[in-house]
């Protein structure tokens, strides 16, 4: 089973060289096999967000590689950064970020669109993906006229909109009530092992967690497998 991503020996420091230089990421390594969800559990002000905008090519290490599907993303063009994030990662953060004028279906058509999908395929994935968490007569409602719980839903389709290999989602249900959380989770998994998905999920939820196939924890900058 080959690895979506792969994380070898990342480093990452703010300040760099100047007094007070702060050690982020410690020679991190982790590598995730087609197919399987991830728990990533740290302790605030750890480094978790960090580690996930560097797996999600959103910033880049100090030295180490970023190897998505394969390739080595470490040093690559923005261009083709921009590129493997919109076609192979899918994003879910604690809150929404849902597009407020727009639409539940125009939320998840708009990165279609974006990536060159004509609009009737995307409205028919849109809908499709929708009506799969429970959202078929939501798709006409603006955010503001939604619960919380159903607005992540919609990023949850959003994310996955374009068909990626790999999910990262930082506290995906960090914003929502107990009994919410524990439902809309259920969605999320339940989307990620139809579509077979690899992911990488950060939650302070060692219940949620569990629900996982592996849990590592950051600590200190340093990554390490947790006992289950």
């Amino acid at each position: 089973m080959s690895d979506v991503l792969s994380l070898e020996a990342i480093e990452k420091s703010y300040n760099k060289g100047k007094p007070g230089e702060i050690r982020v990421l410690r020679g991190i390594n982790l590598a995730i096999p087609r197919g399987q969800v991830v728990a990533l559990v740290a302790p605030s002000g750890a480094g978790k967000s960090t580690l996930l905008h560097i797996a999600g090519l959103l910033d880049t290490p100090d030295s180490g590689r970023v190897v998505l599907n394969g390739e080595d993303l470490s040093r690559a063009s923005d261009r083709r950064r921009t590129e493997a994030r919109r076609n192979e990662l899918g994003f879910v953060y604690q809150f929404h970020h849902l597009l407020p004028e727009f639409t539940a279906e125009e939320n998840v058509v708009l990165p279609q669109l974006a990536n060159g999908v004509s609009r009737g395929a995307a409205l028919a994935r849109a809908r499709a993906l929708l009506a799969r968490v429970g959202l078929s007569e939501r798709c006409g409602h603006r955010p503001s006229a939604m619960s919380g719980g159903e607005q992540q839903r919609v990023a949850f389709c959003r994310a996955l909109a374009n068909g990626p290999s790999l999910l990262l989602a930082d506290e995906p249900t960090g914003n929502l009530d107990p009994g919410t959380s524990d439902t809309v989770f259920g969605v999320l998994m339940d989307l990620v092992r139809e579509t077979g998905l690899s992911a990488l999920i950060a939650t302070h939820n060692l219940d949620l967690a569990a629900r996982m196939d592996r849990v590592v924890r950051l600590d200190a900058g340093v990554l390490s497998e947790a006992a289950r």
